[in-house]
């Protein structure tokens, strides 16, 4: 894959590729981050969605997209892995939620009608995608007037191409150190959970990144059409912060994400 020039289809490919292990390490219960710190924290920031159409961009293998279902809402997901959807269809028939599944970018949605849903919500997804303003166009199309747009990326000021973590001769966190801010060069990131107890024998995620500034997520969102009603830079919960020193940086220098809540204005 060039690491210079990353579409959709190489986006897709490369979640195909990861799709089997990426859905066995959630469901094992490897992605620590997201079960104590981004997760919750998108809850409490989101909308009341119980009893509304939500679609869920960039659903992935569709574990937040049952977590939302469970909170009531109707949901739909969509996302450009084919294999990541066959993961979410097969749990929905495991235990059906009533969710429907696309697969589709969310960038271009041609499948869906407009004004057709009460929120989007996206969690750590739209930043993986070649095309951020396409995504605020489609997602203010399908949502109904006064709808809800609210989503997570990783904070664009705090999580550049040069983060790196800066340490004292004891190895405690003194800060963290970012660069290249301004380069938008797309990139190919390869990884695996951090907090995964072995990693013998397992070849690292392939997730393409595309770096933006805080000022083109904030413009593209408004030229969409939308109002921003709400940003927020979640820290981790203290007690939680307390009992594990990998939060703890996290709570005392930096956040790791940025959430955006904007609405569909009226005519």
């Amino acid at each position: 894959m060039s690491e210079n020039v990353i579409d959709e289809a190489m986006v897709a490919a490369a979640w195909d590729r990861n799709a089997d292990q990426w859905a066995n390490d959630v469901q094992a219960g490897f992605d620590v981050y997201r079960t104590l710190y981004t997760l919750p924290s998108f809850l409490s920031f989101m909308p009341d969605i119980k009893g509304k159409s939500v679609i869920d961009l960039g659903c992935g293998e569709g574990s937040n997209t049952r977590c939302f279902a469970e909170l009531g809402a109707r949901m739909t997901g969509v996302d450009l892995s084919r294999r990541l959807i066959a993961e979410a269809r097969q749990k929905e028939a495991e235990r059906p939620l009533g969710i429907q599944y696309e697969n589709s970018s969310f960038s271009n949605m041609a499948t869906l009608q407009p004004a057709s849903f009460d929120v989007a919500l996206s969690t750590m997804a739209l930043m993986d995608g070649p095309d951020f303003p396409a995504a605020m166009r489609e997602a203010y199309r399908i949502l109904k007037t006064g709808g809800l747009l609210c989503f997570s990326v990783l904070h664009p000021c705090f999580i550049t191409p040069a983060t790196k973590w800066v340490r004292d001769e004891d190895g405690n966190h003194l800060g963290l150190r970012v660069g290249r801010y301004f380069d938008r060069t797309p990139f190919v990131e390869r990884w695996h959970f951090s907090k995964r107890p072995s990693t013998d024998g397992i070849v690292p995620f392939e997730v393409p990144r595309f770096p933006r500034t805080l000022s083109e997520y904030i413009n593209a969102v408004s030229d969409a059409g939308f109002r921003i009603t709400k940003i927020d830079e979640p820290r981790p919960d203290t007690k939680l912060s307390e009992e594990h020193p990998w939060l703890a940086r996290w709570y005392a220098h930096a956040p790791l994400v940025l959430f955006v809540e904007a609405a569909k204005a009226g005519p």
